[in-house]
């Protein structure tokens, strides 16, 4: 089983701002983030994937190709250029990325739920609140 990472959706005003700007690397087959530090965990988390945090709930993933060092000194995290939408799940907003098992992430929209049946972020976000989900 792959590790997985979730990152917030800095600078994504929505989830098809997202997809908008994954996409638009297709044409080189890669998305890149830029991070400070090779995560620990690296080679376990190639063939997982970066589950996105938008509005304090994962909404989507992209799966990791593998980490690339810069020139200075920083690493890229390699990323398909795609976002597969996920089943909403609420998760608190962090700085950086932070390690996922494979076992507490939502599964793919698809995978048995019908996209009627998905929570908007703000709805996850507020039920949590309440311990409700």
């Amino acid at each position: 089983m792959p590790l997985h990472m979730t990152k917030i959706a800095y600078s994504a005003e929505s989830p098809a701002d997202l997809r908008a700007w994954l996409e638009s690397h297709a044409d080189i087959g890669e998305a890149r983030l830029t991070t400070r530090y090779l995560p620990k965990r690296h080679e376990e988390m190639v063939g997982g994937s970066l589950y996105w945090i938008y509005e304090h709930a994962l909404i989507g993933r992209s799966p990791i190709l593998g980490f690339e060092q810069r020139e200075d000194g920083r690493w890229w995290i390699r990323l398909a250029p795609k976002l597969i939408p996920v089943v909403t799940k609420p998760k608190r907003a962090h700085q950086g990325w932070r390690y996922l098992k494979d076992e507490d992430a939502p599964r793919d929209l698809g995978d048995g739920e019908s996209s009627g049946d998905v929570m908007p972020p703000k709805l996850a976000r507020e039920l949590a609140k309440l311990g409700l989900v």
